[in-house]
């Protein structure tokens, strides 16, 4: 069953896209029972999987959904890697891509060793996740990264007013959400400690004040992997909560294919669009196409219509902000190993896909690059060293009239923005 109706022509019409499928689909998606199971594609390829989303979709203006989408069969590319059984849904061992893989496909295994002391990484979700902190725990031994803990001072979660104690209610779909960001940012950074902050509810004020906390607790590094409709009060929201001079902001750009979302929309952060990330015989080791099982499931991409361009973003077609900046691996198909314990998706490893990974490792690849410059806005720096990044340059996420906003090509295209991590050379500045 698809949790997501058709998609529109125009990313401006976004909006009323998801609140229809909200109407019809609310009651499944908030007892989390709606699986997005594309079974044409599953039959006719065995890299195919059936996934879940953990979140519900928005239903009134101003709301944001978690962009997580959690493996509930099929074979996914790492056990086709390595001739594992068709278990994706198995809860007791990995199935997905682990911190090794990361760091091979994105040319940061050397930096994982030896860059991150120091730096702090922040994730922003809304609702709790009572076992943030000991599912982060296992995922960590188990790949043999160094404990982050709150008792060594590497971890911290705290409220979006910054309290440790008072924290919003739990919640099972966004709980998964938190494990995969903490996970992602582990993954890439393991010498990173994180601060994870917790909005009261899901509504962009929420969220954004969680921002603004994080920022104010000295993080240079802050992911966010949600997105809502856009509207006429984006750019209330950007001057409010994302412009932040000197701190790398990444979003995720959604997961129901061609068309805008807010806050990747916005021109101070950077916006991460997702790819499927295979292994080969290449001399890099890896290959990616855009992530996109059907027209109204894959990466987000498009022209916003409200939010203005960036000065740094030069592409012609669209004279305000165009989504994305940048990608990573996103595919549910080829997506990464979380562990989660808490609520209905909590059931120990899973496999997880959506731009809520790409955006948390894009967030730590920045962290592994080093502190921004003072005043600097990073969502720049990959613009001027597009050399550094992998150039995708094949899929489409859907149907668009400007053909880059929804097709890979040589260069800058919207599903993949300049392309995917070679190093640390693209995030820097």
């Amino acid at each position: 069953m698809r949790t997501t109706p058709t998609n529109p022509a125009a990313g401006h019409r976004r909006w009323r896209r998801i609140c229809s499928a909200a109407t019809a689909t609310a009651a499944l998606l908030l007892t989390g029972l709606t699986t997005a199971a594309h079974a044409d594609a599953a039959q006719a390829s065995p890299s195919k999987v059936t996934w879940t989303r953990s979140c519900a979709l928005p239903r009134h203006p101003g709301e944001m959904a978690c962009n997580a989408l959690r493996v509930t069969g099929g074979r996914t590319a790492f056990q086709q890697q390595h001739g594992i059984s068709p278990k994706a849904a198995d809860a007791t061992s990995p199935s997905g891509y682990g911190p090794a893989d990361l760091r091979a496909a994105y040319g940061l295994t050397s930096a994982a060793t030896s860059n991150g002391s120091g730096r702090t990484i922040a994730i922003v979700d809304a609702y709790d996740d009572p076992n943030a902190e000991s599912d982060l725990a296992a995922y960590r031994s188990h790949y043999g990264l160094p404990a982050c803990t709150t008792a060594n001072g590497c971890f911290k979660k705290v409220g979006q007013t910054g309290s440790t104690t008072s924290l919003p209610a739990p919640n099972s779909g966004w709980a998964a959400e938190i494990s995969l960001d903490l996970d992602m940012a582990s993954a890439v950074c393991p010498n990173c400690h994180i601060t994870l902050v917790e909005a009261k509810s899901a509504t962009m004020t929420n969220l954004g004040t969680a921002v603004n906390e994080a920022v104010s607790l000295g993080a240079k590094y802050v992911s966010n992997s949600y997105g809502g409709g856009e509207s006429s009060s984006d750019a209330t929201y950007d001057s409010t909560y994302f412009n932040h001079p000197g701190v790398a902001i990444t979003v995720s750009a959604g997961d129901a294919g061609y068309g805008a979302e807010y806050p990747a929309a916005s021109r101070y952060v950077t916006s991460v669009g997702g790819t499927s990330l295979t292994a080969s015989s290449t001399t890099r080791g890896w290959t990616e196409s855009v992530w996109s099982t059907s027209s109204t499931e894959g990466t987000g991409s498009g022209c916003s219509a409200y939010d203005t361009k960036p000065a740094w973003q030069t592409d012609t077609g669209c004279a305000r902000r165009t989504i994305a900046d940048v990608s990573a691996v996103a595919d549910p198909a080829t997506g990464v190993s979380v562990y989660d314990t808490y609520g209905a998706d909590g059931q120990g490893w899973a496999t997880y896909g959506g731009t809520s990974a790409s955006a948390p490792i894009i967030a730590a690849v920045y962290a592994l690059a080093g502190t921004p410059s003072s005043g600097s806005y990073p969502a720049k720096f990959p613009y001027a060293n597009t050399s550094a990044l992998n150039d995708v340059t094949s899929g489409s996420n859907g149907t668009c009239a400007t053909s880059y906003f929804c097709t890979a090509r040589t260069g800058y295209d919207g599903p993949t923005g300049w392309g995917t991590p070679q190093g640390l050379g693209a995030f820097t500045g």
